[in-house]
């Protein structure tokens, strides 16, 4: 859901949102405090649309007055704002987690897989991502407003002189973004720790699943979260490392300490860093990423 905003923002105006994680973050203190005063249905639907509208005035007030000056300026703001943001939720929420549960109706296990249960909010959360991706994706190709959009981004001033207003445009793709991070941040951050560093937690993740499925790509970004996701889900599970490989084929290695204890470590060891593993080896082999298209 994270990169699919992303994903969005940066395909239909060039911006790498650097904020985009702590709009995440705030779409998750959001819906705590609604569903607080409302329930959680309430605070579901309306955290992605306070989320957006502060989207919406981040690009109409500041970062429109940027455009014109290059990707540096906007990825400086940005990245300014992000602490920014993170500063104003400490402030308002405080430092310590707070306690965003999940709803009584979506509690319990939804099915078990040889006796490990898969929780009901977690089956609601892949529902909601499918069900997001595939709204946006066809908004984006299906739909007369997708089609000015794209055309915005390549001809805008053809846009412009077909009587569409070009900034507006690109003001309501950004608070969408920003939306669809919120919605996010109100759905994973009852089933995640909802604190002032979850942003921090997923920031560098959503930037390696937007290269790895392609910059600006929707589809990409889905099957690169596919990809990461099972990548890390059965490391963790395999308790098996270089070292073993070694002394089954060729016995003994030398008594080279360092050499030894990097190779002694298990693959469940090294399984976060397994995505920038992939990132880096993305980068040699296919730059544009998977699913993104090679620019001459």
């Amino acid at each position: 859901m994270l990169s699919a905003g992303l994903t969005l923002i940066f395909s239909m105006m060039g911006v790498l949102n650097f904020a985009h994680a702590s709009f995440y973050m705030l779409g998750a203190y959001l819906g705590y405090s609604l569903s607080g005063l409302w329930g959680f249905w309430w605070g579901l639907c309306l955290a992605p649309m306070i989320t957006g509208l502060l989207g919406v005035v981040v690009e109409r007030c500041a970062l429109r007055r940027l455009h014109g000056q290059g990707q540096l300026a906007e990825l400086l703001f940005t990245f300014g704002l992000s602490y920014l943001i993170v500063e104003l939720v400490q402030l308002i929420w405080g430092r310590l987690t707070v306690p965003y549960a999940i709803p009584v109706s979506l509690q319990g296990a939804l099915f078990s897989v040889y006796s490990s249960p898969f929780s009901l909010y977690r089956g609601f959360m892949a529902l909601v991502a499918l069900a997001m991706l595939g709204l946006v994706y066809l908004m984006m190709t299906r739909t007369r407003i997708g089609l000015v959009i794209q055309a915005a981004l390549t001809q805008p001033s053809m846009v412009a002189a077909l009587g569409h207003n070009v900034p507006r445009i690109f003001m309501w793709v950004f608070g969408t973004g920003c939306a669809l991070a919120g919605l996010a941040g109100a759905v994973g951050g009852s089933a995640f720790v909802t604190e002032p560093g979850m942003a921090a937690s997923v920031g560098s993740i959503i930037f390696v699943v937007v290269v790895l499925g392609g910059m600006g790509s929707l589809v990409g970004a889905f099957w690169a979260s596919l990809l990461i996701a099972c990548v890390q889900t059965f490391a963790v599970t395999l308790d098996f490392s270089l070292l073993n490989l070694i002394h089954r084929l060729v016995g003994d290695i030398s008594n080279d300490h360092f050499a030894f204890a990097l190779l002694s470590l298990s693959i469940s060891q090294i399984a976060p860093i397994l995505p920038f593993l992939m990132l880096v080896l993305m980068l040699l082999w296919r730059p544009q990423g998977l699913m993104g298209r090679r620019h001459v």
